[in-house]
C-alpha cells in the first residue's frame, strides 16, 4: 500500500519534474553549489535542460511501468527505456547528432527481446491448444509476481 502511494505521488507530479528545465538561467554556462554544466552546442543550458527533462520523464514512467507491469509482454518495454537512455548519454557527451544514428545500436538489444517475446507468445499459443484453460490462467501461469520491490530487481540481475 505504501509503495503504491509512492508511485501515485511520482506519477502525479511528473508534470512539475517535466517543467523543472525553466528554473534553469539562460546562459551557456550554468554554475550551482553541486556543479557547473556547460551547454556545449546548445544556445544555452536552458534549452539542453528541455531536452533532458523531455527524456527523462517519459523514460521514469516507463520505468514505473516496467516495475509495476504483470503481463508476459512487459520486456518489450526494454527497448524504449534503451531507447532513452542512450540518448540522454548521448545529449550529454555529443549533443551535435542529437537523436541521430541510435537505431544501430538498438539492433542488439531488439535482436534479444523482440524473438524471446515471441517465443513466450508461442508457447502460450501452444498450451492454448494443448489445454483446455483459457487465455487469462494461462497468462496468469507465465506471471512473474515478486513478493516486493527487491526481489523483481533481483530477478534480473
Amino acid at each position: 500500500m505504501i509503495v503504491g502511494s509512492i508511485i501515485a505521488t511520482f506519477l502525479a507530479i511528473t508534470p512539475f519534474l517535466y517543467y523543472l528545465y525553466e528554473s534553469v538561467p539562460d546562459e551557456k554556462v550554468w554554475s550551482t553549489f553541486l556543479f557547473t554544466y556547460e551547454s556545449g552546442h546548445f544556445e544555452n543550458a536552458n534549452i539542453a535542460m528541455w531536452i533532458f527533462t523531455g527524456k527523462i520523464v517519459p523514460l521514469f514512467l516507463i520505468f514505473i511501468w516496467f516495475f509495476t507491469n504483470r503481463h508476459w509482454w512487459y520486456h518489450v518495454l526494454l527497448v524504449p527505456m534503451a531507447m532513452y537512455i542512450y540518448q540522454i548519454i548521448h545529449l550529454f557527451y555529443d549533443d551535435r547528432f542529437l537523436d541521430q544514428f541510435q537505431l544501430i545500436y538498438m539492433v542488439p538489444i531488439m535482436a534479444i527481446v523482440i524473438p524471446s517475446i515471441y517465443l513466450i507468445r508461442a508457447r502460450i499459443f501452444n498450451k492454448i491448444n494443448e489445454a483446455s484453460k483459457s487465455l487469462e490462467e494461462l497468462e496468469a501461469e507465465f506471471k512473474i509476481s515478486p513478493k516486493n520491490f527487491w526481489e523483481k530487481i533481483k530477478q534480473y540481475f
